[in-house]
């Protein structure tokens, strides 16, 4: 039966390229959601299943469903979001069918984006690929981009952002930055919050950072 008296919405990290950071910002998407006392279900659409192996091997009592058809994405990720007060899409690499059923199914759409050359094409390819679906569906989802594994104080952070600013797409303030410790959470089973050192704190703070900015943008 649908919950009752809460705010529902269907969250997708989405972009076609591989490496991008999808998997490991739908990870503490939906374990920060847990955290934070919210009722949070996964979907891993990616055919490496990184997230949901992931899941399982921190031991949590998260959800998972694994879905990589088109049509098993348009069916059943409603009745999933129906469940839950929150439902996390991790989706597959490349413009597949895959990735424009879950953008006809979510409320949001959150874009992560190195800066580099390849990525910002990748990320300006999905941007368009969201844009269609809000032209389709008149209006949602909901979308924003955020720069992942960025070096500071590079320029090529700052013309990053730059460029990303001309999508008309939302650009996050937040920004993950490069961490050996985030590299390291899906072999050690954890998210940053389960990692030690000042390096873990200060990542888990920008995912902390990130994702309350984009609770703020949700329907």
């Amino acid at each position: 039966m649908p919950l009752e008296g809460k705010s529902m919405a269907a969250i997708a990290v989405v972009n076609q390229k591989g490496g991008s950071s999808k998997s490991t910002t739908a990870v503490h998407l939906a374990q920060w959601l847990q955290q934070r006392g919210d009722d949070v279900a996964l979907v891993d659409a990616d055919a490496q299943r990184s997230s949901s192996i992931w899941v399982e091997a921190m031991g949590s009592t998260i959800p998972v469903h694994i879905l990589a058809s088109p049509d098993d994405l348009i069916e059943q990720i409603p009745d999933i979001a129906e469940q839950h007060q929150h439902v996390v899409i991790d989706g597959p690499a490349g413009l597949s069918e895959a990735t424009r059923a879950i953008l006809f199914r979510c409320d949001f759409a959150l874009i992560p984006c190195q800066p580099t050359g390849v990525d910002l094409r990748s990320a300006a390819d999905a941007i368009k690929l969201v844009k269609q679906a809000q032209s389709v569906r008149n209006g949602p989802p909901g979308a924003a981009v955020f720069l992942a594994r960025a070096v500071k104080g590079t320029r090529l952070k700052d013309e990053a952002i730059a460029l990303l600013s001309r999508s008309n797409v939302t650009i996050c303030k937040a920004v993950i930055h490069q961490r050996q410790v985030v590299a390291d959470t899906f072999g050690q089973g954890a998210t940053a919050w389960g990692m030690p050192g000042k390096p873990a704190a200060d990542a888990a703070g920008e995912f902390d950072a990130l994702f309350k900015e984009m609770m703020g943008m949700l329907p």
